[in-house]
């Protein structure tokens, strides 16, 4: 039994004895859809009728570190208990491997994930008649559009932006290296800051090439991004725990929820199981450029 074949199946059964919508259909298959990625990534040969119950807990797990919160995770294991349930009336299995796992708690506590709305507060929070002003527009713009690690984010350097092609080169954990693609409203805001502030400033030799510099002409620190993001929440009235985590969280969430391909958004995401898995060192730049800004809110 083959994934492709069994899939066509159930959405010939959601269409034609459930009488379900077009986007209640899609919604199915894309739960059903992001399980088949997870197998592929993972390199596990599992046809639909041998996949077990810690398989699925597994996927589950990893979607979670993947920043979606517990009701997506709840809804996407929904979707999977539909489609066993219909190889069960099918006769195609015996016992569903989502028969005995629970949805998880809504008030489970995960990494927090910003809506849209709440992302465009804080960054409409931040006062641009200040001399830091398009430097915070720019850098918070950056982190949503890259989903950069606070620490990628304060080294960034000028000599690894390709704005012309719509990529950033970071230098993630490990001095490992990874082609980011980079939105037009992250682009616009970073050319914006460096032509109205950082080319008027005088500049430590030793931070010449980093992109966000502080008033003094150097480097940014981590503490500083935590604090400019922390006051621009209050400042919102947000009332969550927002760190630059948050972003990377709700940049891969956005993605993923929006139909992002998880092999796409997890190598934008520089996860180290993934890097080095074969199947994401022959991706295509372009494709990969492709399924993130094709998906991003801040993108079009």
């Amino acid at each position: 039994m083959n994934w492709t074949p069994t899939i066509k199946g159930f959405k010939s059964y959601l269409q034609l004895e459930r009488s379900l919508s077009s986007n209640s259909i899609e919604a199915y298959l894309r739960d059903v859809d992001k399980l088949v990625q997870f197998l592929e990534i993972h390199e596990l040969d599992v046809n639909p009728d041998k996949l077990e119950q810690h398989t699925v807990e597994e996927f589950l797990k990893w979607i979670s570190e993947l920043g979606m919160n517990a009701r997506t995770q709840a809804r996407i294991l929904s979707g999977l208990k539909a489609f066993y349930k219909y190889l069960l009336m099918e006769d195609l299995i015996d016992v569903a491997p989502t028969d005995l796992i629970e949805a998880p708690k809504i008030g489970r506590k995960l990494p927090e994930v910003l809506s849209i709305d709440e992302i465009n507060g804080l960054i409409e929070a931040i006062d641009l008649s200040k001399p830091e002003g398009e430097r915070n527009k720019a850098m918070l713009e950056t982190m949503y559009s890259c989903g950069l690690r606070v620490s990628e984010l304060v080294g960034l350097k000028k000599s690894n932006l390709l704005l012309e092609e719509g990529f950033v080169r970071v230098i993630g954990k490990g001095d490992k290296e990874r082609i980011v693609p980079i939105g037009s409203v992250a682009i616009k805001h970073i050319r914006i800051y460096i032509e109205s502030t950082r080319n008027h400033m005088d500049i430590e030799k030793e931070s010449e090439d980093i992109l966000f510099l502080n008033r003094r002409g150097r480097q940014l620190t981590r503490v500083m991004v935590f604090t400019i993001i922390k006051q621009l929440a209050e400042k919102s009235g947000l009332d969550k725990q927002v760190s630059p985590h948050t972003f990377r969280h709700s940049f891969a969430t956005h993605l993923v929820e929006g139909g992002a391909d998880l092999r796409a958004v997890q190598e934008m995401l520089g996860h180290e199981s993934i890097t080095t898995t074969e199947i994401y060192t022959h991706l295509d730049r372009e494709y990969l450029r492709d399924a993130i800004l094709s998906f991003h809110p801040r993108a079009k």
